[in-house]
This record gives structure tokens, sequence and C-alpha cells, in this order.
């Protein structure tokens, strides 16, 4: 089957905001073994809409569009598509009860403009919006059907999964010939991870498995799928030997991020971690802290960026940081070990390096940043070096934090 994807918005081609519906949508249909054929961004607008959705329901099984149901004057998508199939607006009474409850939760009236979003096209299944007030739509075509969600990822995302998902599988059941598994793995690049991996593949790529590599900053994802009757036999042979030739880079098979799998770990077995920042600036914390049920492990996060907070809130000594530097090995392992025993967490982290542009050395460039770990059995310091910009560089240090914690939880002996 064929299945396309309409993005609407100005702001999306004005470049005021990053299209993230192209890739999760997308990775979400592969999982579902489904594969997108094509997907386009258009201006808001009727006559881009309305051409758009005309030409895709023409080719595609599945057609998907995302934006354009709210409440403000250019949120069109709703009402074009009615035109374009020839559809009466009817106002769900069900629509208008739960966007005032919505509002009525956040005790905030609720503006007259918003009944908009209960107009639903004759012959419409509604799918309800749990976090907005803008539900989706689904209308059957010729060939299969077009589906309207909301534009913020945070609604469409999860109306996707708990309510498309359940649709799509009545709707195109997929084959049981279909295998998909993706290994998520860190601290090497995307071209290491296929020469690792490729040459003991490639017996089973000649039997049907495809391997597919996602390279983020930090990360690399594996995934291997395979159509027929061995589908699942082939891929979970290839699972083997990516797992057994990647080993510890692999940190999660279920879409785990890293920050989730390490409080998974603390949580099962009764840990907790405290973190001394510099360099980051809470940005480990945050990543940390960004997981559900973070706080039955997560004792505390300081942001220590001067020479003064080292020595007040961590206890690093001045003649260590008069001697060695605030970017040092030395102070990073003070750093570690400061806040460890002030928390009395299992584990610890610190990083202190240079950010840049400036304030560099010969011997400490910019981009350098060391990472302690501190732990019941001992404490470690790793030097590394990431020449980015600010931001990517704090993201690439606090990967190394992440995943050297991550290392550490896994080989402890630590008891519960």
């Amino acid at each position: 089957m064929r299945v396309e994807i309409i993005n609407t918005g100005s702001e999306l081609m004005l470049g005021f905001v990053l299209n993230t519906h192209q890739q999760w949508l997308c990775r979400q249909f592969s999982d579902l073994g489904l594969n997108v054929d094509r997907q386009v961004a258009i201006h808001d607008d009727g006559v881009s809409i309305q051409q758009a959705v005309k030409e895709a329901v023409q080719r595609a099984e599945l057609v998907i569009t995302t934006g354009g149901l709210g409440p403000t004057s250019d949120d069109i998508t709703r009402d074009l598509v009615a035109q374009l199939f020839g559809l009466s607006l009817k106002e769900d009474p069900r629509i208008i009860a739960d966007i005032s409850e919505f509002f009525a939760r956040r005790s905030r009236p609720m503006p007259a403009s918003t009944r908009v979003q209960a107009m639903v096209p004759e012959g419409a299944l509604v799918l309800w919006n749990h976090h907005g007030t803008a539900p989706g739509l689904a209308l059957p075509t010729p060939r299969g059907w077009l589906v309207m969600l909301p534009g913020p990822p945070r609604e469409l995302r999860p109306m996707f999964r708990d309510q498309l998902i359940p649709l799509l599988s009545k709707w195109f059941p997929t084959p049981a010939t279909f295998a998909c598994h993706s290994l998520k793995t860190t601290g090497l690049g995307e071209s290491f991870v296929e020469e690792l991996i490729a040459p003991a593949l490639s017996s089973l790529v000649d039997q049907g498995v495809s391997i597919g590599y996602c390279a983020r900053i930090g990360e690399v994802d594996v995934r291997l799928t395979a159509r027929g009757e061995d589908s699942s036999e082939l891929v979970a042979e290839a699972v083997i030997v990516t797992r057994r030739l990647l080993g510890e880079r692999v940190f999660s098979e279920t879409q785990e991020d890293l920050a989730a799998v390490i409080v998974r770990l603390l949580t099962v077995n009764s840990h907790t971690l405290a973190i001394a920042e510099s360099c980051t600036g809470g940005y480990v914390a945050n990543r940390i802290t960004n997981v559900p049920g973070a706080s039955s492990v997560f004792l505390a996060g300081l942001v220590t960026y001067s020479n003064a907070a080292k020595t007040d809130f961590l206890g690093v000594r001045p003649s260590t940081l008069e001697k060695h530097g605030a970017v040092s090995e030395a102070t990073a392992l003070e750093m570690a070990t400061g806040v460890r025993n002030r928390t009395g967490a299992t584990y610890a982290l610190s990083l202190t390096g240079i950010a840049g542009p400036s304030g560099g050395t010969a011997e400490k460039p910019v981009g350098t940043v060391f990472v302690g770990f501190a732990s019941p059995e001992g404490s470690i310091v790793q030097r590394f070096l990431y020449q980015y910009d600010r931001e990517t560089f704090k993201f690439c240090a606090s990967q190394q934090a992440l995943d050297l914690l991550r290392r550490g939880l896994s080989q402890s002996k630590v008891s519960m």
C-alpha cells in the first residue's frame, strides 16, 4: 500500500519551526511495516492544501495531514478538506464538552473561537485530543483513508500512538511476514557501526534482511527488517549477530532514550544519583528529569559554574584549582566525589570543560571536557574532545556522561 504525508504550515516553509513530523511519522510507519512513499510540506493556503490532498488521495491508500485544525484564522485544513470532498460541517457537542472541560481543568475561560474545532465533516471519525483542544479527523477515500492530525507534536504523537495505530491495524492489517527490530547505540559513528556489522550480516542480507542506519548526534540506530515466511527467524538471527559485534555500545532495543535507560537501571536496583555540572550548565540533570519517575532516584543536580561554587558546594580544594585548573582531571574527580559525599547518592557524575568559542589553550583546546564518575567501588575520570558549537558540545558531553554512568551501572557489584 502507498502512504503519503502532507505537512501544512507556513511557519515550516519560512524556517521558523523545525518539521519534526517528517522523521517521527516515517519512523512510526516503518515500525508498523508500512513505508512512506511521499512526504511534502506546504504553506497553509487554500490552493496548496486542496491541490496536495486531491493529488495524494488519488495515489495513496493512506494520506496523513498535519496541522491546520486549530482555532485561528490560518487553521483551514478541516474546512478545505470538507469543501474538496463536498461534505457539510456539523458541530459535535461531544467535542464542545471536551474543549470546555480542557479549559475548566486549567481554571481558564473557554474562548469562543475554539468552538470551530468542534466542526466535523459529515461521516468523519473523531480522534480525541487528550493533550490539547483540536481533535483529529479521519475520512474514507476511494482508495482508503485520509487522516487529519493536529500540528503540535505533544498532541499529534499520543494521538497517533493511542488512537490511530489501532485503526490502522483494522484498515490495513500488517502481513505476518514482516519483522522489524531496532537497536540503539552510542559511542560510534554511523560508518564505524556499518564497518563492524555489515560483513558479518552479508549472508543474511542475501536471504532478505535489510539493514537501515539512522544517525543522530551521539547515537546511531540500527534497524533490521525482513519480509517473507522466515522473516522473524532471519531478523532474530541478525539481532544476535549485531548485538554480539556492537556489545556494550547497544543501550536500548525498546526505543528508550539513554536518560530513560539510566532512570530504569537506577530504579530497579534502588540506587540514587547526584550530578555536578559546570560547562553543561544543568543539561545532564535536565535530561534525567525529563524521564517520568526520575524523582525516585535523582537526588540533586548542582551547576557549579564558578571556582568558588566548586569549592563551597562540592568541596573542591582551592589548591586543586590553582595547580590543575577548573578544567582538569583532578577537579572533575573532586567534583564527582564531592557531590556524592554531600548528597549521599549511590552514584555521581561530574562535568567540567571548555565549551568555547574562546578559552582554550594548546594543552586544553576548546571542546575539551572531563567527565567524572564516582561510585562505592571507586572513581574514574575520562577526557573527551568535542569541537562543536556550544549547544552540540553540551549534548555530546551529556551523552558521554550518561553512557559512562550506564556502563558503570551495568558493571557494578553494589548490592541492593
